[in-house]
């Protein structure tokens, strides 16, 4: 198997319309040779812990409301196209996502890292939900079958705080100024959301390789 690294934050829309091209292209390669890690990067990690109302948050961003309306219009259009309806009307808060990535990080300890991230993304950005709290990072455990009591204690905790951030500084240390970025056998990388058609010929080429050392 091939390591598979991907860098991102769970409030990132490019990192979710990443994800679901990847999605895409593993499910029409079955034998993909991809083992899949997801590391930790904050957009805002400078982020309150309560977050913050999302229109100011996108206005201050951006530079007003016309400029973040033209970005999230060409964010809602890619996202059409990968086939996804981003709810944003429905996104009244963004979170500091610290918690968020500290319950990827536990999901990964049990394998359950892909189901809680993709749960993450759809809870954001379809169900309008603020990822930065408890309950709801707790509900998402709970449904994808981690032990709801346990994380709760160590979201009450600071459990593997410093240990995202140092990740995330990692991270940018190594250049990565944005999300999603994919890391492949820790030397090739690929940044920014990339089309099934792109995976699928870098399988091929793994496949290939993997065949001729054999």
């Amino acid at each position: 198997m091939i390591k598979l690294d991907i860098i991102s934050d769970p409030i990132c829309p490019w990192c979710y319309i990443g994800k679901t091209l990847l999605d895409r292209a593993l499910e029409a390669h079955p034998d993909h040779p991809f083992t899949i890690e997801w590391h930790p990067f904050q957009l805002n990690p400078d982020m309150p812990a309560g977050g913050m109302d999302r229109r100011d948050y996108l206005e201050t961003k951006f530079g007003g409301q016309q400029n973040a309306v033209k970005v999230y219009s060409q964010i809602d259009e890619a996202a059409k196209a990968a086939g996804l309806e981003l709810e944003l009307a429905k996104m009244r808060r963004t979170p500091n996502t610290i918690n968020a990535h500290r319950l990827i990080h536990w999901a990964g300890l049990e394998g359950r890292q892909n189901a809680v991230v993709a749960a993450l993304f759809r809870a954001y950005f379809k169900e309008g939900q603020d990822i930065g709290d408890s309950k709801i990072l707790l509900d998402i455990a709970q449904k994808a079958g981690m032990d709801r009591a346990m994380i709760e204690r160590l979201l009450d905790s600071d459990a593997d705080v410093a240990d995202i951030r140092s990740r995330d500084e990692h991270a940018r240390a190594r250049g990565v100024t944005g999300v999603p970025t994919f890391v492949i056998a820790n030397q090739h990388v690929l940044p920014g959301a990339q089309q099934p058609e792109l995976w699928a010929k870098v399988i091929d080429e793994i496949k290939e390789q993997l065949e001729a050392q054999s």
